[in-house]
């Protein structure tokens, strides 16, 4: 059983990720600015007996915090840490200027560093545009879209060593739209993938799939991968 650190436990993404790997009977501590062990049991959907049950351990912090980050990974020593929060700067801070003490303090404790980002940096079509180039939002979410994009150019420029993958989940992944669990998934690389009718999507329980075999079975290295039917 491995220790996962999972900041942004509460979102719809973390819940999910935190959840999965529960079920799979990894030691999960879920980390958020508002988590309270009441919280944690909404998350936790384990029926009683199970792998899960009470398996994901709330802890009240912030990513932004380097002292108890740093605290959290030399007490508990996870195999792995997963980040599933806003890039809007906003609600706390810049993530993407964050990585840069997370890589080396990832790379001083051997440990990996999961990203879930957006589909906004996906290319529409191998050498097209950016999928958020194409997009016309509003100003509050575009900022946010361009953040998550810029975040992962920091991952790409860092020259720490440190073993890092940052994950696009498809367009249409979202709280509004949360779907169901069928254990099944597509994985692509830079360029968004879309099914037979056009739909980039998938749902939040697969897309924690995704991630816990990943980390389960490290297969992407210092990279970033989409997730889709």
């Amino acid at each position: 059983m491995s220790t996962i650190i999972v900041f942004g436990a509460t979102g719809f993404a973390g819940g999910n990720i935190a959840r999965e790997l529960a079920d799979r009977g990894h030691r999960v501590i879920g980390v958020s600015r508002s988590i309270t062990p009441a919280v944690v049991t909404s998350i936790d959907s384990a029926e009683e007996g199970s792998p899960a049950e009470n398996a994901i351990e709330a802890r009240p912090g912030s990513v932004f915090d380097e002292s108890f980050v740093r605290t959290l990974v030399e007490e508990e020593q996870p195999t792995a840490i997963v980040i599933a929060l806003r890039f809007d700067p906003a609600s706390g801070g810049n993530l993407g200027e964050r990585f840069t003490g997370l890589l080396a303090l990832a790379e001083e404790h051997s440990l990996r560093v999961g990203v879930i980002g957006g589909a906004g940096s996906l290319l529409v079509t191998e050498g097209g545009p950016r999928f958020v180039d194409t997009m016309e939002l509003p100003e509050e979410w575009k900022g946010e879209v361009l953040a998550a994009a810029d975040a992962l150019e920091v991952l790409r420029a860092d020259n720490s060593g440190a073993d890092w993958f940052f994950v696009s989940p498809a367009a249409g992944f979202g709280h509004p739209n949360p779907g169901e669990r069928t254990g099944t998934y597509r994985l692509g690389g830079d360029v968004l993938l879309s099914d037979d009718a056009g739909v980039s999507y998938v749902s939040g329980a697969d897309l924690a799939v995704a991630i816990a075999d990943e980390i389960e079975q490290p297969a992407h290295h210092r990279t970033r991968f989409t997730v889709a039917y």
